[in-house]
């Protein structure tokens, strides 16, 4: 059975729901922060030295999010690993090589497991300092607004600090850039960085597995609606070691033909022609976060190049355009959430409708889409 990053999207959307149940806390208690005493005339005064307990509460939500995330994922890769290596079994076990792969229990590859959380926990570090700095950066300039509205005589001062959550929710709790210059919210760049190790952690095991009995080639399969990172090797043979190129070899064929004599002769071979080296299909974007592509065992004179697969009338861009409506519902819930009036709540609720039924309407005129209701939510159904 081929092995994809689908494997893993379960064990992915599991930890990112631990992300977007925090995200709703910091954005409740930033609410309840701001719009406590929020008609004193002391107000500001009292909001700027109340900054500290603030920090100490989101602190206190940053480190209990970090430490059960980097359990969760801990856990998750052992997961994905082994179901990686599972498939190895069921793509070789009916053939000699495959029978020692069978029998042999490896607790999920350590090594490859213990690099992959220890890289997800250093990528996700510096999250957690800007999801602090975020909620406080955000805290002191609605504290500024809303006192310098009153001054001017312009908006009230809960009027000047709805706007300023309005915007704060829009864009999500942390307002993380990647290095693209891409905006990221909370969630859903949580969910990037788990769908993307766990869905290496499979591949692992995968590869490991196949390397174990000496199967050094595979084969990346024809995905409906892929994006131009995969485009290229799309259909390809791969290899495991580590040169790169496109090339032609010769290896062994997985099954000869003839009995006893023939297995005095040397072994048949056949000539493959390979693409590259999935290390780098990897490096030019294979796999990335979201990919549709599996990965098979590749068996010389007995695997066949997967037919393509064709979605009349959808594009990648469409698959674009749903992922888009999906980070507009999520923006105008967490608007919703951070509403401060009930009349904010039902503003709110129409535009999260009017997202919803474009979300609709571009499934119903598209074949190859599926809604997912599960991307429009902000809390743990996510």
């Amino acid at each position: 059975m081929p092995v994809s990053p689908a494997m893993a999207e379960d064990l992915a959307a599991a930890i990112a729901a631990l992300y977007a149940d925090a995200e709703l806390v910091l954005l409740e208690k930033l609410r309840r922060a701001i719009m406590q005493g929020i008609d004193s005339p002391l107000w500001a005064e009292i909001k700027l030295r109340s900054i500290g307990d603030l920090r100490t509460a989101v602190e206190e939500v940053t480190t209990a999010l970090q430490d059960d995330a980097n359990t969760a994922v801990a856990v998750a890769l052992v997961a994905a690993y082994d179901r990686g290596r599972q498939a190895a079994v069921a793509e070789v076990g009916a053939l000699d090589i495959g029978r020692a792969l069978q029998t042999r229990r490896v607790l999920p590859g350590a090594p490859a497991v213990d690099r992959l959380a220890a890289s997800y926990a250093q990528d996700t570090r510096p999250l957690y300092v800007r999801i602090t700095r975020a909620v406080l950066d955000v805290y002191r300039s609605i504290t500024t607004r809303a006192s310098s509205s009153v001054l001017l005589g312009g908006l009230t001062r809960r009027q000047a600090a709805q706007e300023a959550l309005d915007r704060f929710a829009q864009r999500g709790v942390s307002g993380f850039t990647d290095s693209a210059g891409r905006s990221w919210e909370l969630a859903a760049y949580a969910e990037m960085a788990v769908r993307s190790v766990t869905a290496r952690a499979a591949v692992e095991g995968h590869i490991d597995a196949l390397a174990e009995v000496g199967v050094g080639l595979v084969i990346v399969s024809d995905a409906p609606l892929e994006c131009p990172l995969c485009a290229p090797w799309e259909g390809e043979v791969l290899t495991l070691g580590p040169e790169s190129g496109p090339r032609t070899v010769r290896v062994a064929a997985a099954v000869q033909s003839g009995g006893l004599r023939a297995a005095l002769r040397a072994p048949e071979t056949v000539a493959v022609h390979v693409a590259g080296s999935l290390t780098e299909a990897r490096a030019e974007g294979l796999f990335h976060p979201n990919c549709r592509h599996s990965l098979g065992a590749y068996l010389p004179g007995v695997t066949t190049r997967p037919p393509h697969h064709a979605t009349p009338g959808t594009t990648y861009a469409d698959t674009q355009r749903q992922r888009a409506i999906e980070r507009n519902i999520r923006a105008w819930k967490r608007r919703q959430a951070a509403a401060t009036t009930e009349e904010d709540r039902r503003r709110t609720r129409v535009f999260v409708r009017r997202w919803q039924a474009q979300a609709r309407a571009n499934v119903a005129a598209h074949e190859g889409l599926r809604r997912k209701p599960a991307r429009e939510q902000i809390t743990s159904a996510r």
